[in-house]
């Protein structure tokens, strides 16, 4: 048996239950981030992304630490609007809509931040969230 390694099918806590460790390692994040989009881009708080590369206004990458196992995740996006007048805008996975592609690999994700109220330039945005399933 390797040191540090638990081996389990079931947690159970004393008064709380019990849940399938399938749920731990299927269901948990496998990263997730809280960053600054605005001036020097700055993690708050993460888990499993190492840095945040600005790409220019609006267009950055969350870069992570250990390798998801595909590319096949779920995101989860969050952003703070950039004026509070105007919420007609939105946070997606940078890509191609026309072919499908995107950027997401098993190392990044790229993300933008739009505005489609006034012309669908990209906009930095005080705070940036993303999380990472798989």
């Amino acid at each position: 048996m390797a040191l540090g390694k638990i081996k389990a099918d079931t947690l159970e806590h004393s008064t709380a239950g019990s849940l399938d460790t399938s749920y731990v390692v299927n269901g948990s994040a496998k990263a997730w981030v809280n960053f600054n989009g605005t001036s020097t881009v700055a993690i708050r708080a993460s888990n499993n992304v190492a840095s945040i590369t600005d790409n220019g206004t609006g267009d950055y990458t969350a870069n992570f630490t250990s390798a998801i196992t595909d590319a096949n995740y779920a995101v989860t996006l969050g952003f703070t609007p950039y004026t509070t007048t105007n919420f007609t805008t939105y946070g997606a996975i940078y890509g191609d809509a026309s072919t499908g592609a995107t950027t997401k690999t098993t190392s990044a994700i790229r993300l933008v931040y739009k505005n489609l109220a006034n012309d669908s330039n990209f906009y930095d945005t005080i705070e940036v969230n993303a999380v990472i399933h798989r």
